[in-house]
């Protein structure tokens, strides 16, 4: 059966965490209400893949990219990283910023680059991820996603 996308809502509170926390994740910050900041990932019925865009202000927050297993090597992180994107743009977020322990490479080859966690626009770094739940090892890395004009 085909793997199809929707966006989240607050009944898909259980399934999210446990995919998250299996994921290691970080799931402290995560409200039921956000959960409409998902874009969920199912097949047969069952949670597959997640991925969230949190706006701050101008700027976006992607995080929560996990895949299952089974789910793996077969282009869903690569459609799940396309419809954050996809939504960002859509709530007109200059850029998307994310923090990663392990996924560096992977957003690097869709166009993510490595900047100083520092350089990250202030909004974000006041954000749980930035400030408190992601460790101070993790790569940060930015997409632009609007040109601007001067």
């Amino acid at each position: 059966m085909a793997v199809t996308l929707r966006t989240g809502s607050p009944a898909d509170a259980g399934a999210v965490r446990a995919l998250l926390a299996e994921a290691d994740l970080p799931v402290a910050d995560l409200e039921d209400a956000a959960l409409t900041d998902f874009v969920l990932a199912e097949e047969d019925g069952r949670l597959v893949g997640t991925v969230a865009v949190q706006p701050h202000g101008a700027h976006g927050l992607l995080r929560s990219l996990a895949v299952t297993p089974a789910q793996r090597g077969r282009g869903l992180a690569r459609r799940l990283i396309a419809a954050a994107e996809a939504r960002a743009r859509a709530q007109g977020l200059r850029d998307l910023t994310l923090l990663t322990t392990s996924a560096a490479d992977l957003f690097s080859h869709h166009g993510y680059a490595v900047i100083a966690r520092c350089a990250a626009a202030p909004a974000l770094q006041s954000s749980p991820q930035f400030s408190q739940l992601c460790p101070a090892t993790s790569t940060c890395l930015t997409k632009r996603l609007t040109e601007s004009f001067a």
